[in-house]
């Protein structure tokens, strides 16, 4: 869903590096067709395995079920896992439920292909019944739709705020960096990456206005699925493995049970105010990187 859409993303490449060159536009259009040929569609829709979930052994007394929502785009319904127990929410489902030794009732929101234009919808639905604890995960969509930063951090203000003010406690898994993307190539990886993580910055920032709790997944996560991709890619190389989902699920579920004041492990550590990720790929850090391994080598010398 995302890959079919490169081809806008290109575009957008070409006017914010302004300037560039008839062939310099046919490189970024023709890299995009060959990201959508290299990534294709997906065969089937994601797996649904909503229900209770019991902490492991059974064991969980009178206790009713926490009721936990799950919201977004592919990412969130666990898109390309063959197995319902892979999936993001089910995983998260039955580590809740083990933390709180409490049951988990799991409902899955999540659309493939949202962009946040398209959360208000699922908003509506969830709060028909408002849950005590909700999951968002979106972002990538709007990178790859063109989906102004300002107007999609706006619409994510207002929906964690909606539910926020309906009693709901709400984590939101900031926009992933689509430059770990390998299918995707330079230089139009490069304009991926730079849009997706502007947006996660942005996010976040929205996310914490509105009362909500938010995870810089490019942060956290780049580093491993860079030099992990086969294991933490799936078969089209875009989406996550089942590996890949549940090491988002454990970097999650400690917020999660935090934003409800059920976390009893070691204390939840504070985002970074200021992105390592973007950080170590400013020009100027690249600069002074490469400088100091030059003299470095020098000194060995």
């Amino acid at each position: 869903m995302i890959a079919a859409r490169l081809l806008r993303l290109a575009a957008i490449g070409t006017a914010s590096l302004g300037g560039l060159s008839g062939a310099a536009y046919g490189l970024l259009n023709e890299q995009s067709r060959y990201a959508r040929r290299v990534i294709g569609a997906p065969d089937d829709g994601p797996l649904h395995a909503d229900g209770t979930y019991s902490p492991t052994g059974g064991e969980s007394g009178t206790d009713s079920p926490l009721d936990f929502a799950v919201l977004g785009d592919s990412s969130a319904a666990g898109l390309g896992v063959e197995v319902a127990s892979e999936l993001p929410g089910v995983r998260l489902a039955t580590g809740l439920a083990d933390e709180l030794e409490r049951p988990v009732r799991l409902s899955t929101h999540a659309v493939v292909g949202s962009t946040t234009r398209r959360l208000d919808a699922q908003i509506d639905v969830v709060l028909r019944d408002p849950p005590r604890l909700a999951l968002v995960l979106i972002g990538a969509n709007d990178v790859t739709t063109r989906l102004p930063v300002s107007t999609s951090t706006r619409l994510l203000e207002r929906g964690v705020a909606r539910m926020t003010d309906a009693g709901v406690a709400v984590v939101v898994g900031t926009c992933p960096d689509l430059g770990v993307i390998r299918p995707i190539p330079q230089p139009l990886r490069s304009i991926a990456r730079r849009r997706s993580l502007t947006l996660a910055r942005e996010q976040r920032r929205a996310v914490e206005r509105a009362g909500g709790h938010a995870v810089p997944v490019a942060d956290l996560l780049s580093p491993e699925f860079l030099t992990r991709p086969v294991e933490l890619f799936g078969p089209d190389r875009f989406h996550p493995s089942a590996a890949g989902y549940e090491m988002a699920a454990d970097l999650l579920l400690p917020t999660l049970c935090d934003a409800i004041g059920a976390w009893t492990g070691a204390p939840v550590p504070s985002a970074p105010v200021r992105s390592e990720t973007v950080e170590a790929r400013r020009p100027t850090r690249r600069l002074v990187a490469r400088l100091n391994l030059r003299w470095g080598h020098r000194a060995d010398d």
